[in-house]
This record gives structure tokens, sequence and C-alpha cells, in this order.
């Protein structure tokens, strides 16, 4: 039987009693900002910042609906995606489950890519070998030389000087420097010699974070992720104003508001950034993954628990909406946090990179995205950057491994694979924190392109969004207790974020097919 706690209505006590919010923003600003946004800002320009504000804005709805059902039942969210009407297995769980699975799956490879983008961060920063030493004087030329030869392109174009001389002298130093490392590092047919530190320091996070989380808490997760998001979302905004100083990276209000306006790139060289920006648009704000896992944290800090047992009674209904209004003010002071990181990344990406030509990719990467730093930082750009990718990176890692322990561990009750006991749950929680991780390292060892295991996950997410949307509905207008529901406006607009996403996962597919 729960205890009953008064929830808070003055806002310092209100503010002191959120939580699950910040553990999904820790979340929600690592790849979806650190590497797909920007992936978008780099092949799209400013074009589709509208895009990227939609993507934070939208679903926050559907993720409070979510939450509501969960204080309202005290049911994490596999147990409710079950009671959805449609085809199912009996006794085995139904479609939404099934397809979540298929999400898991590319989600987890998504770490895979997460935690290589933190041994990639890790190798640059401090390198485990002397081959990667000499990779990195190698591959950081080549970055610096490509930057410093856009500078100068602008700066000859407004001198009206010809800037060959420079630009032969730029491609002679990068060939001096790759030449030193294949002396050295015999290259393959294809490409230079790779180096392993990535790959030893993505295995060495690997274990460290399963230990973390075998032994951790709720209130370690919470703590710890919204540590490391705070520190590299200051630095983000502070670089994008420190931007507007450098005149060659400056973005007027009028490319701004541009962006602000519906409007699609078209495809070039290979590149199809309308694809990149679905994908992104399914991870960016609260994503699929986020959508589910929320009330996961909302159940685990005490929201449902607080409310006491329902027993329909005045004074049930009295808490229940007490702490439905703690679990808004959360979930919509997080969406204030990840949207500003993620507009400040959309521009960097769109101001630097984009104009630069540098596209993150592959083993590149990390390396690439350190370029955004580099107007303003100089020669400490790359440290600066390193500490913060390190950061956010790492922050979605911890605490999707941590979500997905949680969730799998619900899923392998909903599918009766083990029985529904509360310590059966709690075991398999603990047994997936410890696994998790480690699989994820297999992943990246295996497929090492940590951007294309994100955008996949994106898609994979993308589609899941429409089921969610729906879903979201049917627990609005079937599962609601009458004195708990909201106005009319708020049912617009959860009909409006369903819409978006039933557009979005719509397009994805027809994308993909494509």
């Amino acid at each position: 039987m729960n205890k009953p706690i008064e929830p808070p209505h003055q806002i310092t006590r209100i503010l002191a009693s959120v939580g699950p919010g910040l553990i999904v923003a820790g979340s929600i600003v690592g790849s979806g900002e650190l590497i797909a946004t920007t992936k978008t800002g780099a092949e799209a320009g400013f074009s589709l910042l509208w895009l990227i504000l939609l993507g934070c804005l939208i679903k926050v709805f559907a993720q409070i609906e979510f939450g509501r059902y969960a204080i309202i039942s005290g049911k994490t969210t596999l147990i409710a995606l079950d009671e959805v009407p449609g085809p199912r297995v009996r006794g085995r769980g139904n479609w939404l489950v099934w397809y979540w699975l298929v999400m898991w799956l590319a989600s987890i490879s998504q770490l895979g890519g997460i935690v290589g983008g933190v041994g990639q961060a890790l190798a640059i920063t401090a390198p485990l070998t002397d081959q990667g030493k000499a990779y990195n004087e190698a591959a950081d030329a080549q970055q610096l030389a490509t930057f410093e030869e856009f500078r100068s392109l602008r700066q000859s174009v407004e001198r009206e000087q010809p800037s060959a001389e420079a630009q032969a002298q730029t491609e002679k130093s990068i060939a001096e420097a790759w030449a030193r490392y294949d002396d050295a590092y015999p290259p393959t047919d294809t490409a230079h010699a790779e180096t392993n530190d990535a790959a030893i320091w993505a295995v060495i996070i690997a274990v460290i974070t399963s230990v973390i989380l075998v032994v951790g808490r709720y209130g370690l997760i919470q703590s710890f992720s919204t540590a490391l998001v705070a520190s590299f979302t200051v630095l983000v905004v502070v670089n994008v104003y420190w931007l507007q100083s450098e005149a060659e990276f400056a973005f007027s209000a009028q490319e701004f508001l541009s962006g602000l306006k519906f409007h699609l790139p078209s495809r070039m060289e290979g590149i199809n950034p309308i694809a990149t920006a679905l994908a992104t648009f399914g991870i960016i704000g609260v994503g699929a993954a986020e959508l589910i896992t929320y009330p996961y944290w909302c159940l685990e800090k005490g929201y449902g628990r607080f409310t006491g047992d329902n027993d329909g009674s005045p004074e049930w209904k009295r808490r229940a909406a007490g702490w439905m209004r703690v679990m808004q003010v959360d979930a919509w002071g997080a969406m204030v946090i990840y949207t500003f990181a993620t507009m400040a990344f959309f521009l960097m990406g769109a101001s630097v990179l984009h104009r630069i030509g540098l596209n993150p990719e592959k083993g590149e990467m990390v390396r690439t995205l350190a370029v955004m730093f580099q107007p303003v930082f100089s020669d400490w750009a790359a440290v600066i950057f390193l500490f913060g990718a390190i950061a956010v990176l790492y922050s979605t890692f911890f605490v999707a491994n941590a979500s997905h322990a949680r969730t799998f561990a619900d899923c392998m009750r909903v599918i009766g694979l083990v029985d529904h006991s509360e310590e059966t749950y709690q075991r398999w929680v603990r047994i997936l924190s410890g696994v998790f991780p480690l699989l994820c390292v297999v992943i990246f060892l295996k497929f090492q392109s940590p951007a294309k295991l994100v955008l996949i996950s994106g898609i994979t997410q993308g589609v899941m969004l429409p089921m969610l949307g729906g879903a979201a509905l049917y627990f609005r207008y079937q599962r609601c207790i009458e004195e708990l529901k909201p106005g009319k406006f708020w049912d617009l607009c959860l009909w409006l974020s369903a819409i978006a996403m039933l557009i979005t996962g719509t397009w994805t597919v027809i994308s993909v097919i494509s």
C-alpha cells in the first residue's frame, strides 16, 4: 500500500520536486543535438531551423499525456501500451510492444555509435598508443588546414587578392602531415591506417558505465546527468554568442528568420538533407525513446506513489492533480533546456560547418564537430569541445542505458518471459544495467560509423512517433478520469502533436522506400 504525500504548491517546492525531465534532458542533449542536429545544420544550412524547433516543442504534449496516465494508473509505459487496441499475441504483448523491440534494437545500435563517439573524443584528447598520437597530428593538421583555407579564401575575396598560393601551401602541409604518418604506419588500399585508440577507450567507458549503473540508483542518475548537461549547454550557448563577433561565421537576423520559414532544401552531391532532417526530427527533443522512458522516471521519482492508491476519493483526485502539475512543470522546464541547447547546436552547424563544407562522418565525426569551436576558442577549441563532447555524449550513453534496462526488463514481463513481480523486475534491471553498456561497445566495434548508427535509430524512432501519438490520444480519451481531464486548448495541442508525429512517420517511411 502506497503512503500518500501531499503535492507542493509553492513554486520553489515544485522546482525542488522535479527530476525526471532533467534525466530525459541528459539523454536528449547528446546524440540528437551534438551529432544529428549539427549534421542537419552542416548539410542544410539555416533552412531547417523551423523543423528543429517544431521537433522540440510538439512532442511534449504527448510526453505529458503519457506521464498523466502513469500517475493515474501507476502503470509503466509498456504495460500501458499493451492496453492499446490492435493485433496482439495472446499473453505475449501487442503490436506496439513488438515494434518497440525493433526500435530498441536500433536504439541500442545508436548507443554503440554514442560510446564510439565518446571513444573518439577520448582518443583525440588522450591517445593511448604512439600510432594514435601520430594519427591525431596528421588528422588535426588536415582539419585545421581546411578551416584556415576557408578563412583565407574569405579574406582574399574581401581584399580582391588571389589565394592560389595559400591553397597550394595548405595542400602541401596536409600532404606532408599524412606522408609522415603513412611512412610510419603503411596505409591500406583505400585509406590511411586506422588506430585502435577509440575502440580501446570505448571498451573502458562501457565497463565503467556497467559498474556504475549496477550499483547506482535514481538519485545518482539524476545528479550525474544534470551536471554533465548543464556544463556543456552553457559552453555551447557562449560559443554561439561569441561567433557573432567573427565576421566569417556570424549569422544575420535575416538568415535566422529565413530558417523559421517553411522551406525544404534540395539534394546535392549525394547528400540528402531532408532525409537527415527527418531522422533528426525523430531524435531531437523528446524522441520516441524518451516518450516511452519518461513515465518510468516519473514513477521511480515517486509521482505515482505519492498520490496513494487510487480509491476514487476526492482526496486522491486532488493529490493526483497536484502531482500532475509538478510533472508538467518538470516536462516543460526540461523542454526549455534542451530546446535552447538544440538551437545552439544547429546554429553552430549551419554557421561554421555548412559554410566551410565539412560534414561529420564516420571516424572523423568528433574531430569535424570540434571545428565549430575553432573560430571562437582558436588553439583551445579542441580541448574545450572535447570536454563538452565527452560530457554530453557520455550523458546520453549513461542515461539511455539506464532507461533501456528498465524498459527491457518491463518488456520481458509484458511478453511473458518473466513473472510480473516487482522483485523480478528490479533484479532484471540490475542485470541489464550491467549487460547493455557492454553490448553497445560490441556493436560499435563491429560497425564503427557513429553518425550512421545514430541516424538509423532516428528513422526507427520517427516511424514509432505516430504510433505513440495514437496511444497518447487513446490514453486521453479512454483512460483519463473525468475530474483530471485537461481543457479544450490542451486537447487541440495534443491532436496537433499526434498529427505532426503522423506526418513525420509517414514521410520517414516514404523517404526510406524511395
